[in-house]
């Protein structure tokens, strides 16, 4: 027990000096000298308790805990895992009859019988008693004084701050007046970039800063340090920087000398008796320095708002206060009429711009149903048969419109309509397939058009007309469709946001209810239970190829459903499914919209997706599009739902009724910009306003995100300049995957071509791998895009019929290349578990988490 040991002779010495200080602390409070027995009598109970708050205290901090577990070990407690809180509990316990120290037997006898000594110390805590109350008084008089001194400095530094400011400014003046003239201008860059050198452009020219904060912005050329969040950070120092310490210093030393003048005689006479010297600015300054701090900010804003030429003007006049303030008067005066004249030249803008912004956009997004249209509205979950019926009208109507969501819909209604007997072209921007007498067409949404005019008009997937991007092609078919009947097929959470937009037109509403009923599993889901009629759902393309790779190598056969899988391949792919070659399919949630197909049951592999920004839960509405392709009329009557965890959280997501839907997406049309191009020819200027066009309430604006990035590529180049405003939109527009880089360069080589005159550049090409085909074809689709939209239907043909080919290639891949597609760690390629939702494994995934850490901190 050394640290006991050592402990104990240190205890009882601190426990002496508290005695000592007792006794002279009980003296001082004595008018007249008391006797020894009267202190023991008085203090006794107190002196005993002395040892044992000092002794407890000292042992508790200074003896380590090993020490501690080994001494109550000897007592006989058991301290293996004890907690800390009640080790020290138990010891403290056990200290209080360790060696106790005799605190009134020392006290005794060292201070029995010893009146003399006993004197003295009464006469010497006496004297120190009325010491430290004359030092207390005189503490409380200076205190008195320096408040004396921050009260008068306050009062002056407001009454007479406009006089403080004339000396300010002509320290600055003279100050900017050197530094422009002998200091060079650096390029402006961010100042925290270092890596960058700074060049040098030469002299400063004054007349390109209005104000003396646009100057303050430039460069210095030197590099300091600067604090943020406690982390010391190195950048680029600015004029302001400098001139805040300038000024700051300037201040410091003004003002207490003024404040030294101004001061009354009695306060200084105060200061001089109770310090025993004179005041000086020093003291003064020590004294104001928190009013000092306050009060420089206020001069620098004022200095920054100065304009730069009136500052350089007064540089080379000899300081006179009474000449100074004439001339500050004049300059303020001319910048505040300055001001006021600029604000007013601002507030005709806006108002010019308000005028504008209403021209151009005004009552653009108010629906109006003036026509004699019948609206028929198919509201219900998924796999009632919707869309089913709404194609029957279609079909008995002279004309038709089917309008899908996805090019694969409007494949698979071009396909059942031709098989049924009614004759249905296809149009999509990537290709036409024209029947010879067909009246019915079978579309994209976004190739609506306004002009053309159909007896029955049929809209799928109506709640789409919230998505921010492309919501707006559902909006313009909705309240712009020329048609006897528009047939709108949407979601229960649609439906009263479609009535409101229709307003008071002929509406006939139909809602449907699942016949088949959905019966979440009670068990956890595991790939060893797979069976035939899955459809096993994961949320990304890797995921679904690795999934179906296991299943594979473990004996099923298998179809794949991605999005970015060509819509060929994905025929081919439910036509596998369907005719019974495949048992089960891995999908991603593009199986949600709109695909018919016999599943037995749906499994969700994942509960959460990444969204594009973050990883999230599914929402209620995509657990129930998902799950409602289960089941299938006279194959499963029952349509069974399993997922891999939290059971009764999804299932919760899936029986809950959704929130109603109240906003949709617009975007620009052929008129915002015929408008628009009154008053401006650059797309540039039309983003900018777009961003400040505020929609009308219960709507939100299209984000042009993929259509400013495009933009920014050609903005200022041939192509802006020698294309028409609407058709260079059209072209940004393509709906295309514009964060693929081979994509964005295809297509800006494409429109160098276009405004050239020159031959089409072919579509870039590789067959190495699956992702290279896949990318290929869509290449094929950018280069189609750009054959339709130019009206080159024939040579499209040759194209098409590549692009087919591309996707027998992808299929064909598919077969020979799915084994392995093994799911391995993307850092140290290590094999993962089949239901691991991360790319990384948990050692990478934590090692990357400790280095961030670590840099943080």
């Amino acid at each position: 027990m050394n640290k006991l040991t050592a402990v104990y002779p240190q205890a009882v010495e601190h426990t002496k000096d508290k005695i000592i200080e007792d006794m002279n602390h009980f003296l001082e409070a004595k008018e007249s000298l008391p006797a020894f027995n009267e202190y023991l009598t008085a203090r006794g109970h107190y002196l005993e308790q002395i040892w044992i708050n000092v002794w407890l205290n000292k042992v508790t901090n200074d003896v380590p805990k090993n020490e501690k577990k080994e001494f109550l070990r000897e007592k006989g407690y058991e301290v293996q895992g004890v907690d800390r809180k009640l080790i020290n509990k138990l010891f403290r316990d056990e200290m209080r009859e360790y060696q106790p120290f005799d605190v009134l037997k020392w006290t005794k006898e060292n201070f029995t019988g010893k009146e003399v000594e006993w004197e003295q110390r009464y006469q010497q805590s006496k004297a120190d008693f009325l010491k430290r109350q004359e030092m207390s008084r005189l503490e409380d008089e200076r205190q008195h004084i320096r408040a004396a001194i921050v009260e008068t400095s306050s009062d002056l530094l407001e009454n007479e701050y406009a006089q403080f400011y004339l000396y300010v400014r002509h320290f600055t003046a003279i100050q900017l007046a050197a530094d422009i003239k002998n200091n060079v201008k650096f390029q402006s860059v961010d100042t925290f970039a270092l890596e960058e050198k700074l060049v040098n452009e030469g002299q400063f020219n004054p007349d390109s800063y209005t104000t003396v904060a646009t100057f303050f912005e430039e460069l210095t050329g030197d590099i300091h340090k600067t604090v943020n969040w406690g982390r010391s950070l190195y950048e680029y120092q600015t004029y302001f920087f400098v001139y805040e310490s300038l000024i700051s210093d300037y201040l410091s030393e003004m003002i207490p000398q003024k404040v030294l003048e101004k001061l009354p005689d009695q306060i200084k006479k105060q200061f001089q008796e109770t310090f025993g010297e004179k005041l000086t600015p020093a003291f003064i300054k020590g004294s104001i320095n928190q009013l000092l701090f306050e009060v420089e900010d206020y001069f620098i804003e004022d200095i920054q708002e100065e304009y730069l030429s009136d500052l350089l003007k007064i540089a080379q006049i000899p300081f006179d206060l009474n000449v100074h303030r004439l001339i500050f008067e004049k300059d303020f005066a001319d910048r505040e009429r300055k001001k006021a004249e600029e604000e007013a030249e601002l507030q005709q803008k806006r108002e010019e711009e308000e005028r504008m912004m209403e021209d151009i956009f005004g009552q653009e997004y108010n629906p109006s149903f003036g026509r004699r249209v019948r609206y028929v509205l198919h509201i219900g979950e998924t796999n009632t048969g919707k869309t089913h019926h709404a194609l029957e009208q279609m079909k008995k109507a002279n004309s038709g419109l089917y309008l899908a969501p996805l090019r694969l819909l409007a494949l698979e209604v071009y396909d059942k309509l031709n098989a049924e007997g009614t004759p249905c072209s296809l149009k999509t921007g990537e290709e036409e397939k024209i029947v010879p007498g067909a009246n019915h067409f079978s579309c994209t949404v976004e190739m609506f058009h306004e002009m053309e005019n159909y007896e029955v008009v049929v809209i799928d997937e109506a709640q789409m007309i919230t998505d921010k991007d492309r919501g707006f092609s559902w909006y313009k078919a909705i309240t712009k469709a020329n048609a006897r009947e528009v047939h709108i097929i949407g979601s229960r959470n649609s439906k009263p946001m479609l009535l409101q937009l229709l307003g008071e037109s002929d509406i006939l509403i139909h809602e449907y209810s699942r016949e088949i009923p959905l019966e979440v599993e009670s068990k956890e889901f595991h790939i060893k239970h797979v069976k035939k009629g899955d459809a096993l759902i994961c949320f990304s393309r890797r995921r679904v190829l690795e999934t179906a790779s296991r299943l594979q190598n473990d004996g099923h056969t298998v179809s794949m459903i991605y999005g970015s899988m060509p819509p060929e391949t994905r025929k081919k792919q439910i036509e596998q499914f369907n005719s019974g070659k495949t048992k089960v399919v891995v999908a991603t949630d593009a199986i949600g919209m709109g695909l018919n197909l016999p599943i037995r049951r749906i499994v969700f592999l994942e509960n959460e997706k990444f969204d594009g920004t973050r990883r999230r839960l599914l929402t209620s509405q995509e657990v129930k599009q998902i799950a409602g392709r289960a089941g299938r009329k006279g194959i499963y009557e029952v349509g069974k739902v399993a997922f891999t965890k939290d059971i009764r959280m999804m299932r919760r997501l899936l029986n809950q009724e959704d929130e109603p839907v109240h906003t949709f997406a617009i975007a620009p049309t052929n008129s915002v910009f015929e408008r628009f191009q009154r008053y401006y020819r650059d797309l540039g200027t039309f983003f900018e306003l777009w961003g400040k066009f505020n929609s009308p309430p219960g709507t939100t604006k299209a984000s042009l995100t993929e259509e400013r990035s495009l933009y920014q590529l050609i903005a200022g180049t041939e192509i802006e300049a020698r294309l028409p405003l609407m058709d260079l939109y059209g072209f940004l527009h393509l709906p295309f995957s514009k964060n693929e880089p081979t994509l964005t360069r295809q297509w800006e080589d494409t429109m160098y071509a276009i405004i050239q005159g020159n031959s089409l550049p072919e579509p870039p090409y590789k067959e190495r791998s699956l992702e290279d085909l896949e990318l290929a074809y869509k290449a094929l689709g950018l280069h189609l895009l750009f054959l339709y939209r130019l009206g080159e239907r024939t040579e499209a043909v040759y194209w098409e019929r590549l692009r087919e080919e591309m996707s027998d290639k992808v299929q064909d891949k598919l077969k020979t290349d799915i084994k392995k597609f093994v799911k391995k760690c993307k850092n140290c390629g290590k094999n993962l578990p089949w239901d691991h939702s991360f790319p990384t494994c948990d050692a990478c995934h934590h090692a990357k988490y400790r280095k961030r850490f670590a840099e943080d901190f």
